[in-house]
């Protein structure tokens, strides 16, 4: 009598759980959807996986060593968001370029936009030490795929980028700067990674 009393209890949880089970399924909120594809005859769901970056401790040869590594991300923390905001603002301003019909109209809409630019951004970059105006030269290459001197002379002609190509090799740095991922900046290029992952 115990063993069949044990059986019907058994058989009732699984059907409560089973009832539970087909509600959640079947209810809009908890319904997910996952794209698939067809392998070997039978749907598999399709997932994309984000990219990893597998960095391991970092071993420094010296104090010198560490010191340059934490000012890199130190620099990187300060001059990251710039580098995107140059980003965004570049689609921007090529957006409403397309709109423009007329060469004045065109002179005066980047004239307005640096002016803007200037007023919201001009008193915090003066504050960036030569070595994160060196970064951030770098950085707006990463994010555009173009140089800083070449978004001048594209946005301001080619005498405004001799003009401050010039500025700028007198305080030590060059807009025409390329950032090399797999090169001198590969360090750089890691704690971009680790910065937009929330990592560091």
């Amino acid at each position: 009598m115990k063993r069949f009393v044990g059986t019907v209890l058994v058989a009732f949880l699984v059907a409560v759980a089973v009832k539970d089970v087909g509600a959640q399924a079947t209810s809009a909120d908890s319904l997910i959807l996952y794209p698939t594809i067809i392998l070997d005859g039978e749907y598999v769901p399709h997932i994309k996986i984000e990219d990893v970056l597998k960095v391991g401790k970092r071993r420094f040869k010296s104090r010198r060593e560490m010191s340059q590594y934490y000012r890199m991300i130190y620099n990187l923390k300060k001059t990251y968001p710039y580098a995107q905001i140059a980003k965004y603002k570049l689609l921007e301003i090529n957006e409403n370029l397309k709109t423009l019909k007329t060469d004045r109209e065109i002179k005066e809409y980047i004239n307005r936009a640096e002016k803007e630019l200037r007023n919201q951004f001009e008193k915090d970059l003066t504050k960036l030490t030569i070595s994160q105006g060196k970064m951030l030269i770098k950085l707006i290459d990463r994010e555009t795929g173009r140089t800083s001197y070449e978004l001048v002379k594209e946005l301001k002609g080619g005498f405004s980028a001799t003009f401050w190509q010039g500025i700028a090799r007198l305080f030590g740095s060059n807009l025409k700067t390329k950032f090399d991922p797999q090169g001198e900046d590969k360090i750089l290029n890691e704690l971009v990674f680790l910065y937009e992952q929330g990592l560091i």
